[in-house]
């Protein structure tokens, strides 16, 4: 078992104003910038957690919560109406931006450390955090924060990706892009049986790690699955699942590759043969006004590796708002 700080969390300062950078930023959208011991009377709070030393094929997810802060048009500042539904999210929601964790560059678990104090010190104030990664190697930090406050063991993860992320070790290292969703089971932050994974496909993990994942009584719905039973059908097993067992909520973990490269190849480690951009928007949404969302992360957006079009990165706003409005329909009723 990999607990790295709760053993030592006395070791390391309790989140403050100096974790977030002090580096001049724009907001997600215009949105009220806050600081955070003053996080103001919101319900969300978006973060940003500029980190890619997680990464073992192309870098640049640090770069990824500005461009996706900025990925818009027009001057509408904190106003954005969702046209299907006619509900401004960011005001209905009252959503603020504390800008972006003060990382250590180059060093994972003092960083970390930081995300995993920040995500939780937003939790603890009973808002919910949306983590602007960053490679996936946050979600570890991610979820372990909002554990913390909402209960080790209490809180179910959906996780959209190409890959499964549950590999024991990276590079010899137990921290990387590769390993988050080992490190949230054998921590107990989010046991096995509370986690779905949907659009896996490719060439990893190997066939122990499968095994593995299957003792922990993960469910995984490969891209092949999704295919043959259809997209709406597996999220409502999807759905039930998570609920399953009287879970308090739900995190969602967005790894933008989950997205066929084709449409989104702007990331780290494309993989063909992806969810299509509306598929995604349209679940996203759905999961947020079916389920009590506790916490949420995009990761893996690569702005170096984007399109002339930035469509990556506007995709990843997009997913962003999206889970914002299904809170906020979920809150109206």
């Amino acid at each position: 078992m990999y607990v790295p700080y709760e053993k030592r969390k006395d070791e390391i300062p309790f989140a403050s104003a100096e974790y977030i950078s002090f580096a001049s930023r724009n907001s997600f959208l215009g949105v009220p910038a806050v600081k955070l011991d003053d996080l103001g009377d919101g319900e969300v709070v978006i973060v940003g957690a500029p980190f890619d030393w997680g990464t073992t094929y192309r870098p640049g997810a640090r770069f990824a919560p500005a461009a996706i802060r900025n990925a818009d048009y027009g001057a509408m500042d904190g106003y954005r109406p969702h046209l299907p539904t006619g509900i401004d999210a960011l005001g209905e929601l009252g959503v603020v931006d504390a800008g972006d964790v003060y990382v250590r560059p180059g060093e994972l678990e003092v960083s970390i450390g930081r995300i995993a104090d920040v995500v939780e010190t937003i939790a603890g104030e009973g808002k919910v955090p949306i983590v602007l990664g960053g490679d996936h190697t946050i979600t570890w930090p991610d979820a372990l924060g909002v554990a913390r406050v909402h209960g080790f063991g209490e809180v179910a993860l959906i996780h959209f990706d190409a890959h499964a992320d549950t590999g024991f070790i990276q590079n010899g290292s137990l921290l990387g892009h590769g390993t988050p969703m080992r490190r949230l089971i054998e921590s107990g932050a989010i046991p096995g049986h509370r986690f779905v994974q949907i659009g896996l496909r490719g060439y990893w993990p190997e066939p122990e790690v499968i095994e593995w994942m299957g003792e922990q009584r993960m469910r995984s719905f490969m891209m092949k699955e999704i295919v043959e039973r259809g997209l709406d059908d597996v999220v409502d097993e999807a759905v039930s699942y998570s609920l399953e067992g009287g879970a308090k909520g739900v995190f969602i973990s967005v790894d933008i590759d989950v997205v066929d490269p084709g449409l989104a190849p702007g990331t780290g480690t494309p993989e063909p043969g992806g969810l299509n951009s509306r598929e995604l928007l349209d679940t996203l949404r759905r999961l947020s006004r079916e389920l009590d969302v506790l916490g949420a992360d995009i990761v893996e957006v690569s702005p170096p590796y984007d399109g002339p079009g930035e469509q990556t990165v506007y995709l990843a706003n997009r997913l962003v708002l999206e889970i914002l409005n299904g809170m906020a329909e979920r809150k109206r009723g």
